[in-house]
């Protein structure tokens, strides 16, 4: 019988790369924020709320959640807002081909992120290099 690790896919940010971020873009609002909670402990499902003006977005790397903020920040651009989205490089696949590389400006990250969270062994860690090469992906308006 096989033993199944668990994967965890909810990963903070670095400090660092969002202060990056900030200095070019100013406040920016967070719709999946890490273990998706809201400051008074409720859950928060960012695909049901309104965004702001200016969004940053670190999704889960499953495919559904993935795809499905890919897909919201999409449709928030339309609407005139700015969504900046820290996702895996994955240049093959359709949601790229559809969404991405047509109507998003994409800054691809030298190096691996080293995210913060839970490994598959259940210890928290921070200095760890994620799995994938990282890019920004930037709607605008």
């Amino acid at each position: 019988m096989k033993i199944r690790k668990k994967i965890h896919d909810d990963w903070a940010t670095p400090k660092e790369l969002l202060d990056e971020l900030k200095k070019e873009f100013g406040e920016m609002f967070d719709p999946c924020p890490l273990r998706m909670r809201f400051e008074d402990g409720k859950m928060r499902n960012g695909l049901e709320m309104n965004w702001a003006e200016v969004n940053f977005i670190n999704p889960p790397y499953n495919r559904k959640d993935k795809e499905a903020f890919i897909e919201k920040a999409y449709s928030e651009s339309r609407m005139g807002k700015i969504c900046i989205m820290l996702l895996p490089v994955s240049t093959s696949t359709k949601i790229f081909h559809r969404l991405i590389y047509p109507h998003a400006e994409i800054r691809f990250i030298k190096g691996r992120v080293r995210f913060k969270g839970i490994n598959s062994k259940g210890e928290y860690v921070e200095n760890k290099c994620g799995m994938h090469d990282s890019m920004l992906v930037i709607f605008k308006k």
